[in-house]
């Protein structure tokens, strides 16, 4: 065996019989959603990966929605059999869930009207799924999480050493000294359950989280779309279609005749982390007032008098740079895969 750079991922490359030994084992936490399905896509389609599973959460859809959406996006990678297990319907303490439909559509899929999945549902929840593959597979699991933290504050309610079983955590959320989505002090991850993201990030797990104040300078213009379209990649005409209604909201909102692309640059943090910088630190979550899902870093760049909520707690690793080319044609080409 040697050590070679493979589809992107370091790692150990292996003869071919026992290939699957050595590839690293995911579970996907989504609310798809458009860019949540280009990273789905995009995961399948990386052959070091092992997709034990993907967990559903609401944001943009509902959970429900979210799971007939991950079900569906298993056919399509050719997968049907990964189990789906579906979360919490609504966040710890807030009741009713924010569902971003108009940034999505109603189905979030952009509204192209595709069939219904054959395959059904995991019997388990997805807090009893995550804690029984974390610790049937200890230190081997990582997790994608790219909507609201629900899921993982549940499994880490269930089971203590959760956090410590698990191998990575890569987290899309938050806005790091940037303005956020929701309003002004937000993300839409986190705001959509702060209690929760606030019980995961102070876990004491390895986590790195990437925000929106990195992912929004990943994007794809309305020329990068027409040649992804004219691609011969294997989901490319789907990806396009979906992405019709992502970007009219763009145009709207942002004023971007294009979209970000949130979820595939957190799954590209999670394969090439060698393509962001990293700095380590206390994160807290605001969850009252008008702030509620504010993210704040603790830098280390005082030594505080008094104790404070950052105080005794365990660091994460916040992506702070990111190699915006190469992360925008490792994405494009990962799509354009045949």
């Amino acid at each position: 065996m040697s050590i070679l750079q493979s589809d992107g991922i370091y790692g150990l490359v292996a003869p071919k019989d026992s290939f699957t030994k050595f590839r690293e084992k995911i579970i996907i936490d989504t609310d798809p959603g458009i860019d949540d399905s280009m990273a789905i896509l995009m995961a399948f389609q990386t052959p070091l990966l092992e997709i034990l599973g993907l967990t559903t959460i609401f944001g943009n859809v509902s959970t429900a929605d979210a799971t007939r959406n991950a079900l569906l996006l298993c056919e399509i990678a050719g997968c049907p059999d990964v189990p789906v297990a579906e979360g919490n319907a609504e966040p710890l303490k807030r009741g009713k869930p924010r569902i971003a439909d108009f940034v999505h559509g109603s189905d979030g899929l952009g509204n192209i009207a595709i069939p219904l999945p054959k395959s059904k549902k995991s019997e388990k929840t997805a807090s009893e799924f995550l804690v029984e593959e974390v610790s049937k597979y200890p230190g081997e699991v990582s997790i994608l999480a790219l909507g609201p933290l629900t899921n993982l504050a549940l499994a880490i309610k269930r089971d203590s050493s959760f956090a410590s079983k698990v191998k990575r955590v890569v987290i899309l959320g938050g806005a790091f000294f940037a303005l956020g989505n929701v309003n002004p002090a937000a993300e839409a991850n986190i705001y959509g359950d702060p209690e929760a993201a606030d019980i995961v990030l102070t876990s004491g797990a390895n986590i790195d989280v990437v925000g929106i104040n990195i992912t929004t300078q990943v994007k794809l213009t309305d020329t990068d779309l027409d040649k992804l379209r004219q691609s011969k990649g294997r989901h490319a005409q789907l990806i396009c279609d979906m992405c019709k209604f992502y970007r009219d909201w763009h145009v709207k909102s942002d004023g971007f005749c294009g979209i970000f692309l949130h979820d595939p640059v957190s799954f590209v943090a999670l394969v090439r982390p060698d393509l962001f910088t990293f700095k380590e630190g206390v994160v807290r979550v605001e969850t009252q007032g008008i702030c509620v899902g504010h993210t704040l870093m603790d830098q280390g760049l005082k030594k505080w008098n008094a104790s404070n909520p950052w105080s005794e707690l365990s660091p994460v690793s916040v992506a702070w740079e990111v190699k915006v080319e190469k992360v925008i044609d490792y994405i494009f080409e990962t799509l354009s895969k045949p």
